[in-house]
């Protein structure tokens, strides 16, 4: 699997967000909170939803289940004139990425092994300091082994 490269304009993004790890995994519970009131965002600019997990910059140098991350469940807005009580707005930086096109079920992690295992340590990239996004779109279908996503990576040359 592939990816191609992206240079990402910045995005205004408006979700949720909540802290967790990958021990206590509290995805369900995000989106459970999310989706019921995604229809209050009335100035969103796709169908799209973005799933976003901003970790510290040795999230990945020394691996560890139980230290914890922050995860949005977000749409792409044109503003931030209006934000739905509850909600949040987070400007998503633009820069390089890596897109992988991943068909498979959302509980299958092996897609992130390839890429953190083998994939990244063996191109001219590593791992930049910015947010790691999903993109869910009309063909995501949550644990469906038919479901597709864009899986974004931030990367530097090395």
């Amino acid at each position: 699997m592939q990816p191609r490269i992206e240079q990402l304009e910045e995005k205004k993004l408006v979700g949720v967000r909540l802290k967790m790890s990958m021990a206590n995994n509290r995805t369900g519970q995000l989106w459970g909170s999310f989706m019921p009131r995604r229809s209050e965002i009335k100035n969103s600019l796709t169908k799209d939803v973005v799933s976003m997990q901003i970790y510290d910059a040795t999230h990945f140098l020394n691996f560890n289940p139980q230290r914890e991350f922050e995860k949005w469940a977000t749409t792409e807005v044109s503003d931030f004139g209006m934000i739905p009580e509850g909600m949040e707005s987070f400007v998503l930086p633009g820069g390089a990425y890596a897109v992988f096109d991943y068909k498979g079920s959302s509980a299958d992690h092996s897609v992130f092994e390839y890429i953190f295992g083998r994939w990244l340590p063996n191109s001219r990239y590593e791992l930049d300091d910015r947010p790691h996004f999903e993109v869910l779109g009309a063909k995501y279908k949550n644990n469906d082994p038919d479901s597709e996503e864009e899986i974004w990576i931030p990367i530097k040359p090395v």
